[in-house]
């Protein structure tokens, strides 16, 4: 299948399951103030997915745990291990994060997949270089599902006509 590249929102995407780019659960979820993915995940999913989250303990740096999506219309998130103890991303956190993503997606038999760009929010990594390595890892993969990278992008609002 081929990866799409897409400008939006992550959570509209029409996907099985979301990439949530996280840290590796060293500092428990209710002392943290989610931004980005994960912010928008607890406002519109609720905290489900964040208790689940807890009973896997630290997660490896790359790692990944896969939860229930909450009030989300996806069948699971999986969070992933994309930031170290300094909150920086690196060329080897968001590569693990990938290929364990693409692991836990074909184990639990998920046939589709939305990726954020993992490492380029809060860790600092440049969003086209994550982008690229996204792609490489999903191409190494063999992931044979629908793979969509989502580079984020506010709605645009209409404005009325005076």
């Amino acid at each position: 299948m081929p990866i799409v590249l897409v400008q939006g929102d992550l959570l509209d995407q029409d996907v099985q399951v979301i990439v949530n780019a996280w840290n590796r659960n060293l500092v428990p979820w209710w002392l943290l103030l989610p931004q980005g993915i994960s912010g928008a995940i607890k406002k519109r999913g609720g905290l489900a997915p964040f208790k689940e989250l807890r009973k896997f303990g630290v997660l490896p740096l790359g790692g990944a745990a896969v939860t229930s999506a909450g009030r989300l219309p996806f069948k699971s998130i999986i969070h992933v291990a994309g930031i170290g103890h300094d909150w920086r991303s690196s060329e080897a956190s968001i590569r693990g994060s990938v290929r364990s993503a693409i692991s836990q997606a074909q184990e639990h038999g998920f046939e589709s997949i939305g990726f954020p760009l993992i490492g380029a929010g809060t860790g600092g990594g440049s969003p086209d270089k994550v982008e690229a390595m996204i792609r490489e890892e999903i191409e190494r993969s063999g992931y044979t599902g629908r793979a969509v990278i989502v580079r984020y992008a506010e709605k645009r609002r209409e404005q009325a006509a005076t």
